[in-house]
């Protein structure tokens, strides 16, 4: 019977906090598919420390994000893992279930070989649907990825892979193994481990 009420309080309690969140600052912290005590974390640091506060999503605290305002998202948290860096300058656009892991680089800007304090426009960052950047994968700018790539880790892609259903690895990238199609359609974020 306790053990009943006990469980209710905290269920409305919860229910308060997520309201509270959505009201007070963007969906994306509001996100019931998080625990409270994680969200309640990132609005600590992003908007009481105002460590990546210009985020408009959770993001890690190790995690470093430049032109925010260039980067099209997706379903998920680009940046959610711990120690990310997204360069956004000439734009990032992430498809739907992309998974991104601990250290993943995203660099849509290079600097001119002959001219180190200038910059290359190239063409966006584009990673399709229902794909994996495994820990320490290095996306170079003017990339396109098509639907369920997976990257291994450490891989550093530098030309486009516009085919689906593929594994790359290594440095730089190649097409290691043809993959089946991907078998879950949904747009779900895992839940965030509590011990991050």
């Amino acid at each position: 019977m306790l053990k009943g009420i006990i469980s209710k309080f905290k269920f409305y309690v919860d229910e308060l906090i997520y309201w509270l969140l959505l009201v007070c600052f963007d969906p994306a912290f509001s996100n019931k598919k998080f625990p409270t005590r994680v969200l309640l974390r990132h609005v600590f640091v992003q908007k009481v420390l105002r460590i990546n506060s210009r985020v408009p999503w959770l993001v890690h605290w190790t995690s470093v994000i430049k032109a925010v305002n260039k980067i099209e998202r997706g379903t998920n948290n680009p940046g959610l893992s711990m120690g990310c860096y997204l360069d956004g300058r000439n734009g990032i656009i992430i498809g739907k279930n992309v998974w991104i892991g601990p250290r993943v680089n995203l660099i849509s800007m290079n600097h001119q070989a002959d001219d180190y304090t200038s910059y290359i426009s190239k063409a966006p960052i584009v990673i399709g649907d229902n794909c994996w950047l495994a820990t320490n994968a290095t996306i170079l700018s003017g990339v396109r990825l098509g639907n369920h790539v997976i990257v291994a880790a450490g891989t550093v892609v530098t030309k486009s892979f516009p085919e689906d259903d593929i594994l790359l690895a290594g440095v730089p990238a190649k097409v290691i193994k043809k993959l089946g199609p991907y078998k879950l359609n949904h747009t779900e974020e895992v839940l965030v481990n509590d011990n991050e």
